[in-house]
């Protein structure tokens, strides 16, 4: 199906090289997703890292009926759903995107920064699921249907998260100024 497919293969197989080739394919990505949910970005590393220990510990049961990045978010969000079961709180995100820019980055960096936190805040006002469809299908790149696998929803109810976090987010962001 794709690459990751094949290292995890490789993995099985027991190259544990590989599975650190996923860890890097996959860390950042998932880390920031689990963020959706548990809004702490170190809990959503500790999150993270729990998921792929999941995959280490219980290789055998990843069966390629989906690609590796859909089995691993599924984890990562059964994972987030049971944090907050566990501790009913919920916190809002920290931005902490600072990065070093030469001198003339900066005034480029700072309105791409703007941008980013009104897209956002935007997406803050959306609801949860809104969201959180929005982060897989449009950051992480997955497909409708591995979404809805991702969130336990119908094709069809994606698409209709979809239509109106579109809607409400182009809304927002006229109403702020950024359209």
């Amino acid at each position: 199906m794709d690459n990751a497919n094949e290292i995890y293969k490789r993995f099985l197989n027991g190259d544990n090289d590989a599975f650190d080739e996923i860890l890097v394919m996959y860390r950042q990505s998932l880390t920031f997703f689990i963020n959706r949910y548990v809004r702490d970005i170190h809990q959503a590393e500790d999150l993270a890292i729990d998921s792929f220990m999941y995959i280490f510990v219980h290789r055998r049961r990843f069966n390629f009926k989906v690609s590796l990045k859909t089995y691993l978010f599924m984890i990562g969000r059964s994972r987030a759903l049971d944090y907050l079961k566990r501790t009913k709180r919920l916190e809002r995100m920290e931005d902490d995107s600072e990065s070093a820019l030469e001198y003339s980055q900066i005034e480029q960096a700072v309105i791409e920064g703007e941008r980013k936190k009104a897209l956002n805040n935007a997406l803050s006002e959306l609801s949860n699921d809104m969201s959180i469809a929005v982060h897989l299908v449009y950051f992480e790149e997955l497909s409708y249907d591995e979404a809805a696998k991702v969130m336990k929803k119908s094709r069809k109810q994606i698409d209709n998260l979809l239509y109106r976090a579109k809607k409400k987010l182009k809304e927002l962001l006229i109403e702020e100024g950024e359209l």
